[in-house]
């Protein structure tokens, strides 16, 4: 097999202002003192139309990070994290911590937090 022709690369969701919109909505429901994954937020977000789940399931992730690196200033952006548990290494990255900490939330000494304590997933009902 040739490399590239595995799967189609997506830079970007097929509507990115819909798709970034929609991030915000689930980011804007993370409780005080409670995080979610990238990848978890996406999974709360349908599959775009045009999209296979496995495609989607590969690229939510990026995209959910580019809708946050754009996010408005209503939208608690500290409050998503890298599927570690961690902090993904960026500018801004003590100030999220800082944030977090402030909510209550409590870093391992890997600087991990704890999923299964902290995090949050989603809605019990879909609205």
């Amino acid at each position: 097999m040739e490399v590239g022709l595995a799967m189609p690369g997506f830079s970007s969701p097929p509507n990115p202002k819909d798709f970034n919109a929609r991030v915000w909505e689930v980011v804007r429901r993370i409780p005080p003192g409670r995080v979610m994954a990238y990848g978890q937020v996406g999974a709360l977000i349908p599959v775009p139309q045009g999209l296979s789940l496995k495609d989607y399931d590969a690229f939510k992730g990026r995209w959910v990070g580019g809708a946050m690196a754009q996010c408005p200033d209503d939208v608690p952006w500290w409050r998503v994290i890298n599927a570690q548990g961690k902090i993904s290494e960026r500018p801004g990255a003590a100030e999220q911590r800082a944030r977090l900490e402030a909510e209550g939330i409590i870093f391992d000494d890997k600087d991990r937090i704890d999923l299964k304590k902290f995090g949050w997933q989603g809605p019990d009902t879909p609205e």
